[in-house]
């Protein structure tokens, strides 16, 4: 990981939004890791990341602080809450892959309660009930007019993930939506 500390530098410090059976708060700091690998890589890069990274699309797996996002045939989403420098552990693999802290680039916003699914619809334009993304689903996605990564970490818990230049823009559009959702 960069020499930027994570905590530090957290674009949505101090704000939270309640609105009726919807909340909204950044997620804690973590440290993020885009992966581009072939699957002959897989264990081994599995093995080194104490994860088994999913292979089946709109998938995640969860191991310690550690989640991988499936978002493509050869590309996850990692995040460890722990902060831990995931790009040296790639090396240790010695598998042609293409490891990048993303962990200044990207926030997240955590959307809480019996409205979450609801508040998120507002904006995109996916199927985000539960029978069709079910918990432990992500998918690769717009909301409003941004790309963004949704991932139901719980039945009525969602990870929104977004370039930090967008985490405004983001918080704003869900915090409305929300307020609109109990109007």
């Amino acid at each position: 990981m960069s020499d930027l500390n994570i905590k530090s530098r957290q674009p949505l410090d101090g704000r939270i939004a309640a609105f009726g059976a919807a909340a909204l708060s950044p997620a804690a700091p973590a440290s993020r890791m885009s992966l581009r690998a072939r699957p002959d890589a897989l264990a081994a890069l599995s093995k080194a990341l104490g994860i088994s990274l999913p292979v089946k699309p709109k998938t995640s797996v969860v191991s310690g602080t550690r989640t991988a996002f499936w978002l493509g045939p050869d590309e996850w989403l990692i995040v460890d809450d722990a902060g831990k420098d995931m790009v040296a552990e790639c090396a240790k693999a010695k598998v042609l892959c293409s490891p990048v802290d993303v962990s200044q680039r990207n926030t997240a916003v955590m959307v809480m309660g019996a409205n979450a699914e609801g508040t998120l619809s507002a904006g995109c334009p996916q199927n985000l009930s539960e029978s069709a993304f079910p918990v432990g689903a992500v998918s690769r996605t717009l909301l409003g007019k941004i790309e963004v990564i949704i991932y139901r970490k719980d039945r009525h818990v969602f990870r929104v993930e977004c370039w930090r230049s967008f985490a405004d823009y983001m918080f704003t559009y869900l915090s409305d939506a929300a307020r609109d959702s109990v109007a």
